[in-house]
């Protein structure tokens, strides 16, 4: 696990404070990349979402998928709980909380749009930190990656209907059209992106070649990363000024939603009979988010400066210590597969 993948949440924690400070700062400015739109998608943060996605894409091998047979049940593990359990949970707990417990301290708008944050970051399954929780509790790595492929083909086809369906339940009004454009900008051209680049540079089957050009690109993706933190924290910078506390409130649930989606598939892991290596990875793709997709699509429905784009960014700041918790939860828990 490199530097930054470890800090993450520091660098994220300082970003915030950066984008906090200049947007009170030089809210002149960030005023004027907001007005850097076309088609409800700002171009500034397009391009940063670019630069995240793009690498990301490349790692996947969808010549991998012909393998889907072997092992089945660790599969169908990932697949229930990303695809029939996890984005429904996650907006039960944005309504519970949101709409219930921090009703008071909230106002009726924004609640809908903490809540359709975190419902974006629900049916976003992770795609490319999987690879470092897999490594980091010693999965299989071939077997993380047919996972993370046929999730990512799952993803083009369920993303939009599952989400306009919960979005749908918690009385959001949802451009159909702009979810659409959202899903065919950040998942569906990155992936053929990376599909054909990696076709270009495996050639001789020389996996180094790729492993060398993802390297190269990864300072380009953690600049995309934190660059768009910066930038919608200081979108947000008035209202995180008058409302500080709203960054904890959002927290609470996806903590919980996180803790509990684990709890859920691991139990379900172990009454499956499933070996570690197979296990460990299945439950972390299960419990972390591709919450660089749920930024993007949350600043094209709701705006820059909206609730939703909010939420899912505190997605970010949660998930690497909460993850790496569980990476070590689940390294201490081995005996129990064995």
């Amino acid at each position: 696990m490199g530097l930054f993948e470890r800090y993450l949440s520091l660098w994220v924690a300082l970003c915030i404070a950066a984008g906090v400070i200049l947007g009170n700062l030089i809210p002149g400015v960030f005023a004027q990349i907001a007005a850097l739109e076309y088609a409800h998608v700002n171009l500034v943060v397009a391009v940063l979402i670019w630069l995240m996605i793009y690498p990301i894409m490349v790692q996947v091998d969808f010549t991998a998928i012909k393998d889907v047979g072997k092992k089945p049940r660790g599969l169908l593990l990932t697949l229930v709980i990303n695809w029939l359990i996890k984005p429904f949970t996650m907006a039960l707990l944005g309504w519970l909380f949101f709409k219930g417990l921090f009703a008071d301290f909230v106002d009726p708008q924004s609640a809908g749009e903490y809540i359709a944050g975190m419902i974006l970051l629900g049916v976003a399954p992770c795609t490319a930190m999987v690879f470092i929780w897999s490594q980091l509790t010693k999965g299989d790595a071939n077997y993380t990656l047919v996972q993370v492929s046929v999730n990512d083909v799952i993803m083009i086809f369920a993303f939009a209907p599952i989400s306009a369906f919960l979005l749908g339940l918690s009385d959001i009004q949802v451009p159909w059209e702009t979810l659409l454009l959202s899903v065919v900008l950040y998942v569906v051209l990155p992936l053929v992106a990376g599909a054909l680049t990696r076709k270009r540079l495996d050639k001789g089957n020389d996996h180094s070649r790729i492993e060398d050009f993802v390297n190269q690109l990864k300072p380009w993706s953690i600049i995309g990363l934190l660059a768009t933190v910066v930038l919608l924290f200081g979108f947000q910078a008035g209202t995180i000024i008058n409302k500080p506390m709203i960054i904890l409130l959002i927290a609470i649930p996806l903590l919980i939603q996180t803790y509990g989606i684990f709890a859920i598939a691991y139990f379900a892991a172990k009454k499956l009979k499933l070996p570690h290596n197979v296990a460990a990875p299945a439950c972390m793709i299960g419990t972390s988010n591709f919450f660089e997709l749920a930024v993007a699509v949350a600043i094209s429905l709701f705006g820059l400066h909206s609730g939703a784009a909010l939420a899912t960014v505190v997605g970010v700041l949660v998930e690497v210590p909460v993850m790496l918790s569980l990476v070590w939860f689940a390294n201490r828990t081995r005996h129990w597969f064995d």
